[in-house]
């Protein structure tokens, strides 16, 4: 591999990405510090709306590839103190941040719109580079994601003239322009030109998430040309990378996932695809999700297969081990018996001494057998513990709810398709207003707490064992669970990460954290021991 990434082996890099993947909360805590800080600086100020918009142009570039949601208020605060100010140039550097943000979170109909509002005579040459690279990354991931075919050569044909011109404005040398001609490469599947560009680049002082995103352009383009392990591991490069500059909305980890399941890798394909969905689901990028849902279930629907796999082993070594037990028993009554015969005799002659000496060393040598197979039955219990844990995991969670929720996503998607390509707005507006977060959330809990109750149902019974009868838990009739049941059958689920606990159920972090001092502070239980009490819930 060329450049930085030709020193280290796939294995090698792999145990690095493992190591950052370890340290993710520390580079996460390490822009969280600089967005608290330039937000301090931005609130204390008493400067000038000027300076405040160079403040919060510089936050806005830290929430930018780390969260939508901020990134698109900030987008937003931009171009209010561009109008404050007066400053037309400003107001549309502001709606390019805005539509790349727009872009981002796969809201490709706002972002040509927002596009369409720049005026790009106001802008500087600089400028003006940024506002057609933004017009040719709308229409590449168009391309990409545009379920019709018939429309791709349309907007690869619109994306290649967008590059061209924007390359125009760039300087030549500088990491903007060299980047864009590696872009232009990549979509030309120019493998020569991209590795000449990428060389340039690397003499640069490239920051790691510029590095993440030249190794993930270059790396596709050695999988156009038919070199997968050269690409394998540029793109364990950009994911590394992008972990180390906490950046969320980026697709390598995803890609290394893709590179892991085709290797045979399940383990780690499983565990990078998790990590993927979860930076993905952070970001708040739709299309990203959407994209990662085939191979996340390719993955998962192999895990399950192999762990039914090693079910029925470990159930055709129980039955072997059954028969051999049975077989020491009968072989022991025999010699028991002959052993009688011979003692009434009253003779022992030393055939029988032999012969006997001989049955005792198969009976030996049986026992031996024996011990062997009941190690392996113990080593295939614990294979069977984690199989059953999948199951409670995956068959009734993810197969029941996740495709339906994909299904009701295609169909939307196709819908929408359909009515932006007729023009219909006005229409796919009114369908967006149609969905109701609020039901779909509650179907959501409604179909989860049906599964649950189905593995765990003496779970209710038994959580309010740990309360005195006065602070136990009444459900009405025909509810399952309540708000505080279903948080901690999430823990014995085994999320035990507040955090994540919160993004599943809709409320902010502070809420999981007071519903679960308020249950324990009812427990007759000490705090430290409640959650492990809870993990002691057996299955049905």
């Amino acid at each position: 591999m060329p450049g930085k990434a030709g020193a280290s082996q796939p294995d090698s890099l792999l145990r690095v990405l493992d190591e950052a993947l370890a340290r993710q909360t520390v580079y996460d805590q390490q822009r969280l510090v600089r967005i608290t800080s330039l937000t301090t600086t931005l609130h204390n100020s008493e400067s000038d709306d000027a300076q405040r918009y160079q403040i919060a142009l510089r936050i806005y570039d830290e929430y930018q590839v780390f969260k939508y949601d901020s990134a698109f208020a900030y987008s937003l605060r931009l171009a209010a103190l561009a109008r404050r100010m007066r400053r037309p140039a400003l107001l549309q550097v502001a709606r390019i941040r805005l539509a790349f943000t727009l872009r981002s979170a796969g809201l490709f109909k706002e972002a040509f719109d927002t596009l369409q509002a720049v005026r790009p005579r106001e802008l500087a040459p600089p400028d003006k580079a940024d506002f057609y690279e933004m017009y040719n990354i709308v229409c590449i991931e168009l391309a990409e994601y545009e379920p019709n075919a018939y429309y791709t050569p349309l907007y690869l044909s619109k994306a290649y003239a967008y590059a061209d011109t924007a390359a125009h404005y760039s300087r030549p040398g500088t990491y903007v322009q060299l980047s864009r001609l590696l872009f232009k490469a990549r979509e030309r599947h120019d493998l020569p030109t991209g590795k000449a560009v990428y060389a340039q680049l690397l003499r640069l002082p490239l920051t790691a998430h510029q590095l993440a995103t030249t190794s993930c352009n270059l790396g596709k383009l050695y999988e156009y040309a038919g070199q997968p392990e050269v690409a394998f591991r540029l793109m364990v490069l950009a994911a590394i990378n992008d972990l180390k500059s906490s950046t969320k909305e980026g697709i390598a980890l995803y890609l290394v996932a893709k590179y892991c399941y085709e290797r045979g890798d399940l383990e780690r394909a499983h565990r990078y695809i998790g990590e993927a969905r979860k930076a993905a689901a952070f970001f708040n990028t739709r299309q990203r999700l959407m994209q990662m849902a085939p191979l996340s279930s390719l993955i998962d629907g192999q895990k399950i297969a192999f762990a039914e796999s090693q079910r029925q082993q470990a159930r055709g070594y129980t039955l072997a081990v059954s028969l051999l037990a049975a077989l020491v028993l009968v072989f022991a009554c025999i010699s028991y018996v002959q052993l009688r015969r011979l003692r009434r005799a009253g003779t022992l002659l030393a055939a029988s001494n032999q012969e006997l000496h001989d049955k005792n060393d198969k009976l030996q040598v049986l026992n031996n057998k024996q011990q062997l197979l009941n190690q392996k039955l113990q080593e295939l219990n614990l294979g069977l513990n984690e199989a059953n844990h999948l199951k409670e995991e995956y068959i009734g969670y993810y197969f029941n709810n996740t495709a339906r929720y994909i299904d009701k996503l295609e169909s939307l998607k196709k819908k929408l398709a359909t009515m932006l390509a007729t023009k219909q707005i006005a229409t796919a507006q009114r369908l967006v207003e149609e969905i109701n977060i609020k039901s779909e959330r509650t179907d959501l809990f409604k179909g989860f707490d049906t599964v649950f109750v189905q593995l765990f149902p003496n779970f209710v019974t038994e959580f309010n064992a740990l309360f005195t009868e006065a602070d136990r838990i009444h459900l009405a009739e025909a509810q399952l669970l309540n708000t505080e049941l279903r948080i901690f059958a999430l823990i014995r689920l085994g999320i035990t990460d507040s955090e994540q606990i919160s993004r599943i159920l809709g409320y902010s972090i502070h809420t999981v954290y007071a519903y679960k001092t308020r249950v324990k502070n009812r427990s007759f239980l000490p705090n430290e021991a409640f959650e492990a009490r809870v993990l002691a819930i057996q299955a049905n």
